[in-house]
C-alpha cells in the first residue's frame, strides 16, 4: 500500500473519532440539562394587619346577637372596608352591638358591617325580628305571669288563659276558675319592647311581652287578653324545632270567649253570649 493511501485512512480514522467524541460530549451535555432541578426562590413579604370585628358562626336573619356571636380576627389592613368595626376605631363594639339583630344573614368570620344589622333603638328594629308573614302581638304581663322574669327574647312560651265563669247548676249560679293553653311554642321578641343587658346577655323584665304570631293568632290573642289573664310559661331549648319552630293555636276562641268583660256564663256545658 502506497504511503499516501496510508496517511489518508490515518486522517479518516482520526477524524471519525474525533466526530465520536464530539457527538458524546453533546448527548452528554443535553442530558445534564435536561436533569437539572428549577431552582424555587421563596420571598416572604410582610403584610399590615388590624383587628377587625367577625361573627364566629352562621347567623340567620332576624337573630338576636350575644357576646359570643363576635369575635376580633387579624385582617389585612390594605382591605380592611370603612364600614368595618376594628378594635383601634371601635374597641367597645361586642357590647355596643349585644342585642342588636341581624337584617342580613352573616357567614362564618365574616366582618360586620352596619348595614347588615339593626341595633338598638333604631328605626326597623321589631320588623327585622319578624318573620315574613308573621305579626308582633303585645301582651300585658307581670314577673309572677312570666316565670318571675327568666323569660328572655327569641325564647318559647306556652300562654295560659284563665277565665272566671259562672255555671248554672240545680242550686243556682257557681263561680268557678277554668285554665286552659291556647297558645303553645310562641317565639317572644321583645319584653317592654326594648332590651337590657345583664354581664352582656340581653335581659329585662317588664309589663308588656311582644311575641311572633300568625294575622289570625294576633286576633286570639288580642280576644283572649279581654276575657281573663294571661300567663307565658317557658319552654326547654330543646323544644325549639317544636312544630318546625311555629306557634301553635290549641283552642278557637272566636266563640263564646267571654270577651266581654272575663266572667263567662255557661249553660248546659255551652259559653253564654251576652250576660243573658
Amino acid at each position: 500500500m502506497s504511503p499516501i493511501r496510508l496517511i489518508i485512512l490515518a486522517v479518516a480514522g482520526l477524524a471519525a473519532v474525533m466526530a465520536a467524541f464530539l457527538v458524546r460530549n453533546l448527548a452528554g451535555g443535553s442530558a445534564a440539562v435536561e436533569l437539572a432541578e428549577p431552582v424555587e426562590r421563596i420571598v416572604e413579604v410582610q403584610v399590615s394587619q388590624i383587628k377587625v370585628l367577625v361573627v364566629r358562626s352562621d347567623l340567620r336573619v332576624g337573630t338576636l346577637l350575644t357576646p359570643d356571636d363576635f369575635g376580633w380576627a387579624d385582617w389585612p389592613e390594605a382591605t380592611v372596608n370603612l364600614g368595618y368595626f376594628t378594635q383601634d376605631n371601635a374597641p367597645e363594639a361586642i357590647e355596643e352591638l349585644t342585642g342588636s339583630v341581624v337584617r342580613v344573614a352573616l357567614y362564618t368570620d365574616e366582618p360586620v358591617l352596619p348595614q347588615k344589622i339593626v341595633q338598638k333603638g333604631e328605626t326597623g328594629f321589631m320588623a327585622a325580628l319578624l318573620r315574613p308573614g308573621m305579626r308582633a302581638a303585645s301582651v300585658e304581663i307581670s314577673p309572677e305571669s312570666a316565670s318571675a322574669g327568666f323569660i328572655l327574647p327569641d325564647d318559647r312560651v306556652d300562654v295560659i288563659l284563665t277565665q272566671q265563669i259562672e255555671i248554672e247548676t240545680s242550686d243556682g249560679q257557681q263561680e268557678n276558675t277554668i285554665t286552659r293553653t291556647i297558645l303553645v311554642n310562641a317565639r317572644i321578641l321583645a319584653i317592654d319592647q326594648t332590651f337590657g343587658d345583664l354581664d352582656g346577655v340581653p335581659t329585662l323584665t317588664g309589663s308588656t311581652a311582644t311575641m311572633e304570631l300568625t294575622p289570625d293568632q294576633a286576633e286570639m290573642m288580642a280576644l283572649a287578653a279581654g276575657s281573663g289573664q294571661i300567663s307565658l310559661t317557658l319552654r326547654s331549648y330543646a323544644d325549639v324545632d317544636f312544630n318546625e319552630g311555629n306557634a301553635l293555636s290549641k283552642v278557637d276562641l272566636s266563640e263564646g270567649a267571654g270577651a266581654g268583660g272575663g266572667v263567662t256564663i255557661y249553660r248546659s256545658g255551652k259559653a253564654a253570649t251576652g250576660g243573658s
